[in-house]
């Protein structure tokens, strides 16, 4: 009988046999947990790497793809495949929510679902395959979800608070609001609680590790409900 593991379940939905497992126990280890124990390694060196590889690897498919298309055209797209929401969609498709390694309290502050954790860990499974296997274990990854979801991934190129901004001068209401109501969690990991409110619309809320991350969801929230977007969940 074949022996299976959560780690090895997750090798195979990558599609890389690591052989330095270390490495992606590594990426999946929160900061959280390494504050109370300074012998164990986090995931942030890793992330740092997996951010440059993912951002090599979009912009040579979109290069490829788009062979007419001008720098100005190319990089609002390469922004849109690379940014920390779409990491974290990522790491739902492989699962890594299910792995992260946190503190008690940041389990219990919802870790596993905040998009800027998921996007963190995505980011460092990517690094930790490339220093594994290179560049062709990073793209086994890259083949598993950003080729096929390419388009769909590639048709929201602005993000929410520029969304939000551009439609509201447009119609003449002025810049968005953004106000912060409450600002909560552990110094590590910070939660701000931000409302935005444009004029003659009930506002919105939204939370985040940072400010900005916070009027990010809280301008998301505004347009989802107002239908000026909508939600993309590939």
């Amino acid at each position: 009988m074949t022996n299976s593991t959560p780690l090895s379940a997750l090798q195979a939905r990558l599609g890389h046999d690591f052989s330095d497992v270390t490495l992606l126990k590594r990426a999946l280890t929160h900061s959280s947990v390494t504050g109370a124990r300074p012998d164990v390694r986090d995931l942030e060196r890793l992330e740092f790497l997996g951010d440059r590889v993912l951002g090599l690897m979009v912009a040579e498919e979109l290069w490829r793809r788009y062979p007419d298309m001008e720098e100005g055209e190319l990089a609002p797209r390469l922004n849109a495949l690379v940014r920390k929401e779409t990491c974290a969609k990522a790491a739902i498709a492989f699962g890594l929510d299910e792995m992260i390694r946190l503190s008690k309290a940041e389990e219990a502050a919802g870790g596993r679902q905040k998009k800027a954790i998921l996007g963190d860990v995505c980011e460092a499974v990517l690094g930790a395959l490339y220093v594994d296997g290179g560049l062709p274990a990073a793209e086994k990854a890259f083949e598993a979800y950003w080729r096929p979801n390419f388009e769909p991934l590639m048709a929201r190129t602005k993000d929410a608070k520029t969304e939000l901004q551009e439609w509201a001068q447009g119609k003449g209401l002025g810049a968005p609001d953004y106000d912060v109501l409450d600002r909560g969690g552990p110094d590590h990991a910070p939660e701000f609680d931000i409302r935005v409110t444009v004029q003659g619309y009930p506002p919105a809320d939204g939370a985040g590790p940072s400010k900005r991350a916070a009027q990010q969801a809280a301008a998301e929230a505004f347009l989802l409900r107002e239908g000026l977007w909508t939600r993309l969940d590939v």
